[in-house]
């Protein structure tokens, strides 16, 4: 998550894309909370976020996606830095530039990611140290993602997406693309759509997939329980995925999260790069990126 900058006084992390290989809605607590059983990983596209010694708590966002966001006065970010300060009993003070390359609203908890890294480059940036346990409760007080996004490597998410464990061990040249139509998907809105929300867990997993195609071919017998919802809400994302997965190099394509951002697996991060390029030129005015997994 950390990358070197030129000025030693400035700490730049970045903040993965979380993608929701498999999503299964396996219940619903009293408290309306929905219980999952989900396969995640990091990677394909990331925010990007410099921290800056200050006197004082600010926030400067750009990027192809900040608009939306700087009307916000306390976003994410900023209560993630609030309630760390309170947590260390320090001063809230760090300047802060997000570059926001993730689209909103998009299903791959860009938000999220970027609360996690705030709370891991405010650490460093103040030199302070806290107990793994105490930073993993701050981060679920800022959402259900937030823990996950604060571990950022493949990973088993049950319960409300707090109950962690070590995911599978992927292939080392796992390329992935991801598309989002530029339409923003209300997650609320897709869980009302929900016509069961009691359905069957995840199937057996290997410990490690080796290949590619091995973590394709179990993928196809999981699903994600919120992607006929979503397609109610957007039927452009069917859209997508039968663009991803008409091009000739895709193992396999799926809806992430909520949506509407789709992904498609495939066998090295060069190949995921050319279908990149294939998607974008075919189809302008969509997000596209792609990358490396984690």
């Amino acid at each position: 998550m950390t990358k070197p900058s030129q000025d030693p006084d400035i700490l730049t992390l970045t903040a993965p894309a979380k993608i929701n290989l498999a999503l299964h809605i396996t219940g619903q607590r009293d408290d309306g909370y929905h219980l999952l059983e989900s396969l995640v990983v990091f990677g394909g596209a990331a925010d990007r976020i410099q921290f800056k010694p200050s006197k004082h708590l600010h926030l400067s966002v750009n990027g192809p996606f900040a608009a939306s966001l700087r009307q916000e006065p306390d976003n994410l970010m900023v209560r993630a830095a609030r309630l760390l300060a309170t947590e260390l009993n320090c001063a809230v003070a760090a300047d802060m530039t997000l570059e926001k390359f993730l689209p909103i609203s998009a299903g791959v908890g860009g938000g999220s990611s970027d609360a996690a890294a705030t709370l891991l480059g405010l650490l460093r940036l103040w030199q302070r140290t806290i107990n793994d346990d105490k930073l993993r409760s701050i981060a679920l007080k800022l959402g259900a993602d937030v823990p996950m996004c604060l571990e950022g490597s493949c990973l088993i998410a049950r319960g409300i997406g707090d109950e962690l464990s070590f995911g599978p061990r992927l292939p080392k040249d796992l390329g992935m693309v991801l598309v989002n139509p530029r339409v923003p998907i209300s997650t609320p809105s897709v869980f009302r759509r929900l016509k069961n929300r009691s359905n069957p867990p995840m199937g057996p997993m290997p410990s490690a997939f080796l290949s590619a195609m091995a973590l394709a071919d179990w993928l196809d017998n999981q699903r994600n329980d919120l992607e006929m919802a979503a397609i109610e809400q957007a039927p452009v994302i069917e859209t997508v995925l039968q663009a991803l997965e008409d091009d000739g190099d895709c193992l396999f394509a799926r809806m992430s999260g909520s949506g509407a951002t789709c992904f498609a697996l495939f066998a090295s991060v060069k190949h995921a790069e050319y279908a990149a390029r294939r998607m974008a030129f075919t189809h302008p005015n969509w997000w596209v990126s792609h990358g490396g997994v984690q």
